[in-house]
């Protein structure tokens, strides 16, 4: 079973490992070396902050990460978690789960409707947001992987989902952290989940003079590569974003994002298999996390502290990021890619970028 073969493996592992860091294997197998020693070597520790008295929020939570995301989070004693779904019964289904298996009070979970392939959706369940009371977690789980092209408003829909959705929340919902921030004297955390495959993508879009335009152009899309360049993306936006954040005077609101590892989920329930979909099914029947385990890095990123703003954790720890992303390319591309998810949120909600 997977488990022998997991333990056979770790001394092949260790040694090739120890060979990596000696030798340094070339560029294209350092990835997967990332992958199999975080994946069989690395443990994730149980989540045990005490979040009593503050207010969750999980968007993605009917299932998967997010579902077992929750689950910690009313575990931890948190006074609200709100589950941020698509489907308001899949979202019940899922609130009835987490009160029967952590005994959490009745009016701990409540279940908001969100669809993040739609703007309006966004805008309106963002406007919610600010009639809480406090908001000290927002954790931007939902995420689509496609492998079909697909619009959805005005990008292909991993775009619109992954990518131009989640900073639109992030940004509508700045108002409420900061507000949070001053008045409960905390640091309110907003962390967005990225991906390890980010590595995968090399953004070749950006050798175009319009980024989102060239992603936006079917035929010359690589679906087989959409979602980790969702994720590229957003990792480079982060970066772009927290310093923004930092220098704007406004009251201390942390931001990261994360790579939950390879886990048991659903989310390539809809893809075909191809040159990237076989190895990923390959390697998820051989060393995948299972869902609870993969949700405690979620919880991890959202509990963590001011150190972690601005960035990519893995593994619950702060990690740095590919050498492109941290390269003078990669630093100009996130830019770019800034400046024109800039205009377009803008476009979608005017005066936006002064939530920061």
């Amino acid at each position: 079973n997977s488990d022998n073969l997991q333990a056979d493996l770790k001394p092949i592992l260790l040694i090739a490992i120890k060979v990596e860091v000696e030798h340094s294997i070339n560029n294209v197998l350092l990835p997967e070396m990332d992958l199999l020693y975080s994946q069989l070597l690395v443990r994730i520790p149980y989540p045990t902050a005490d979040l009593s008295g503050q207010t969750v929020v999980v968007t993605g939570s009917n299932t998967g990460l997010g579902l077992e995301a929750a689950r910690h989070f009313a575990r931890l004693h948190a006074a609200k978690v709100i589950l941020a779904v698509r489907t308001v019964s899949k979202g019940d289904a899922a609130k009835a789960d987490i009160q029967q298996s952590t005994g959490c009070g009745k009016d701990v979970i409540e279940v908001w409707e969100l669809d993040m392939s739609c703007y309006a959706s966004v805008k309106t369940f963002a406007g919610r947001l600010q009639t809480l009371n406090r908001l000290d977690i927002l954790l931007e789980n939902a995420g689509v992987y496609m492998d079909t092209f697909e619009m959805a408003e005005e990008d292909e829909l991993t775009i619109t989902v992954n990518v131009v959705n989640n900073f639109l929340l992030a940004l509508l919902a700045l108002p409420i952290l900061h507000a949070t921030a001053t008045k409960c004297r905390t640091t309110p955390r907003l962390s967005i989940v990225a991906s390890g495959t980010y590595n995968y993508s090399k953004l070749p879009e950006r050798e175009s003079e319009r980024i989102f335009d060239k992603l936006n152009d079917k035929a010359s899309a690589d679906m087989q590569l959409r979602y980790p360049t969702s994720k590229m993306l957003g990792i480079l936006i982060v970066r772009q974003l927290a310093p923004l954040m930092s220098k704007s005077g406004k009251p201390t609101v942390t931001l990261n994002t994360l790579a939950p590892g390879l886990c048991k989920s659903s989310l390539t329930r809809n893809v075909e298999l191809n040159r990237f979909t076989a190895l990923l099914f390959i390697r998820k029947m051989l060393v995948a996390r299972s869902t609870e385990v993969g949700s405690r890095t979620l919880v991890a990123s959202a509990v963590a502290g001011e150190e972690s703003h601005g960035q990519f954790m893995a593994d619950c720890q702060i990690t740095k990021v590919s050498d492109f992303v941290r390269s003078e390319d990669g630093e100009t591309t996130g830019e770019r890619v800034w400046k024109e998810l800039g205009e377009k949120l803008e476009g979608i909600q005017p005066g936006i970028l002064s939530n920061i």
